[in-house]
């Protein structure tokens, strides 16, 4: 009886040992997914959702430790300059974001991949982007703001335009602070809103010059190669004949044929 209620007394230590553990992995990882950022202020709504607050931080880079329950995301008046790939991919219910009042110049494709399903508003006014990138808003069907940055006008911002799927209101906040070409007018415009300017009537231009110039390169070989054949052919034909009427045979018959003709 001894042994046996010796091995039940080890198996059992060992058992509480095996399941405090896991309760402390269960907690712990509990806790990841749900505390705040260390970068951060957090807060919880009435309804559940966490909001995570890191608003004039003077952060120079997206946290990646936001608590994948948030709901909302302030990250305003920091230092950020680009906003990477997959730098949401971890919180798949947020609602809206904020990234106004920052260095941005840059959206790298697929920076918000991942909230195509749950993001509701997107602010990135009053940063210093000036190329659109249609692949960085990849699944977005949200409302933007795009205002106050310095956007370039050009033939790649009209052909990009239809490939994204924001809202349309959201295409509005696009003011052409600079354009190509400048002579088209639409600086200090809303490029949404000037349907009827073409900023790729320069790349047609350019290109229908382009087609004429090698149409036309192309029919001066042609005809320069005729010329050349044309040329050749009637030399080749010339030093046939003079071959022949060197020959003996040729010539006698030629004055036999003449005296013939004379005796007639």
């Amino acid at each position: 009886m001894s042994l046996i209620a010796d091995w039940l007394l080890r198996h059992s230590v060992v058992m509480c040992l095996l399941l405090h553990s896991l309760v402390l992995m269960t907690f712990c990882f509990h806790h990841a997914a749900t505390s705040c950022s260390k970068s951060c202020y957090c807060s919880e709504s009435d309804t559940g959702g966490k909001t995570v607050r890191c608003s004039n931080m003077q952060l120079t880079e997206i946290p990646q430790d936001i608590p994948n329950d948030t709901q909302r995301v302030y990250l305003d008046f920091n230092l950020f300059t680009t906003v990477p790939t997959n730098a949401f991919a971890g919180l798949p219910n947020l609602v809206e974001l904020d990234l106004s009042h920052n260095e941005l110049s840059l959206l790298e494709p697929g920076a918000f991949r991942g909230l195509g399903p749950s993001l509701q508003f997107l602010d990135i006014s009053s940063n210093k982007l000036v190329k659109f990138i249609p692949e960085a808003f990849d699944g977005l069907r949200s409302r933007a703001n795009l205002t106050n940055n310095p956007w370039h006008c050009d033939c790649n911002l009209q052909m990009a335009l239809p490939r994204v799927d924001l809202e349309p209101v959201s295409l509005a906040g696009i003011v052409c602070k600079t354009s190509d070409p400048e002579e088209t007018g639409v600086q200090g415009l809303a490029f949404l809103l000037t349907p009827d300017i073409d900023l790729c009537v320069v790349m047609k231009r350019t290109t229908d010059v382009a087609m004429l110039v090698v149409m036309f390169g192309w029919f001066t070989m042609v005809i320069s190669y005729l010329v050349y054949y044309v040329r050749a052919n009637q030399e080749d034909a010339r030093r046939h004949l003079e071959y022949l009427k060197s020959l003996p045979g040729i010539q006698g018959k030629s004055e036999e044929s003449s005296t013939i003709s004379t005796v007639v």
